[in-house]
């Protein structure tokens, strides 16, 4: 099986070690991962601030980009989000942009979809000997149905202290451009949040959309606790390592 990565703008730029961990998880079930070079932002961003036609031409570059992939597979469900409920609207005037974004539409999908229902895979062979709670990010969520496939994945890793998350559905803050035009209002929806990951008493959040975990865990430091935050698959990935580790 063929796939072609979107790295996307966060992970490209300030978290590489999530990337790295996607592919190395993919190619122990035989995907061979490529990453074309043209691919820039899903135009999100833009869209999300009234900039339609600057949103329209940074889009059409991932219409490019991924032109010829088989799949198209990213660590961010808001990413996804928008190629999945933003582009059908954003191309709809020109018959021939709107058919290929159907085309990457129906090709890209988030991580965790992708193992799980693409590849059938559950048990990824990991372990992680910690109490870990779970971040449900709203534009993979709502926009573009991550269910509950993040904790299918959690729930086989061994020795895992998987507990839920209070108010797991409610908004982190981030929102992308909303943190910046609305900040009060941001800062209070986080450190709402960051209070429901208290009580829960994990040791680390996972989640699988690097805007929502960049927004808590810039807030857990301020506060200064010591919980931990990572994307799905760089947890997934430090798990099978450590039950390799194990094993030798």
């Amino acid at each position: 099986m063929r796939a072609s990565l979107f790295i996307t703008c966060l992970i490209d730029n300030l978290y590489p070690q999530v990337a790295e961990s996607m592919v190395k998880i993919l190619d122990r079930y035989g995907v061979r991962i490529d990453v074309p070079m043209t691919q820039t932002c899903c135009g999100q961003p833009a869209y999300n601030s009234g900039y339609v036609d600057e949103a329209r031409t940074v889009g059409a570059t991932l219409l490019d980009a991924f032109e010829d992939a088989e799949y198209v597979i990213t660590g961010s469900g808001s990413c996804a989000g928008m190629i999945h409920h933003d582009y059908p609207f954003l191309f709809q005037s020109n018959e021939r942009l709107a058919a290929r974004a159907e085309k990457l539409k129906a090709k890209t999908y988030e991580f965790s979809q992708f193992l799980v229902n693409v590849l059938g895979v559950r048990d990824v062979g990991a372990r992680f000997p910690h109490r870990v709670t779970y971040h449900p990010s709203c534009h993979g969520a709502r926009l573009l149905g991550i269910k509950n496939e993040p904790e299918t994945l959690l729930s086989r890793v061994k020795e895992i202290d998987f507990v839920e998350l209070p108010y797991a559905s409610d908004c982190c803050g981030f929102g992308g451009t909303f943190a910046v035009k609305m900040a009060e209002i941001s800062a209070a929806m986080v450190t709402e949040k960051t209070a429901h990951i208290h009580e829960t008493n994990a040791s680390f959040l996972v989640g699988t959309d690097m805007g929502c975990l960049m927004n808590i865990d810039g807030r857990l430091k301020r506060e200064g606790s010591t919980v931990q935050v990572k994307h799905l698959a760089e947890l997934l990935y430090e798990g099978i390592l450590l039950e390799e580790g194990a094993s030798r």
